[in-house]
């Protein structure tokens, strides 16, 4: 029997899977979570991009990097297939 582990630090924020989109379906995703998350008020939220080529990774980087409302953003550093977000939710 296998147990599944999961990521406490991933459990404990909103987070979005974006596992199989495309670069260009990716950014409608991404930003209605992030839209989402800005009505609820979550600081923080985690996008899961997973590692593969890298071409999720990089065009949710470029599309956070432009946006608004997101404060700052890093990738875990227990997990770099996933990328944290710090909102701005004070300017609401």
């Amino acid at each position: 029997m296998s147990k599944t582990i999961r990521d406490p630090f991933t459990c404990r924020f909103p987070h979005i899977d974006i596992h199989g989109e495309t670069s260009t379906t990716c950014i409608a995703v991404i930003s209605s979570f992030i839209k989402d998350n800005l009505h609820l008020k979550n600081k923080n939220i985690i996008i899961i991009h997973g590692k593969g080529s890298g071409v999720l990774k990089k065009t949710t980087h470029e599309y956070l990097k432009k946006h608004k409302s997101v404060r700052k953003y890093y990738i875990d550093g227990m997990n770099d297939g996933q990328t944290i977000v710090e909102l701005d939710i004070k300017n609401l």
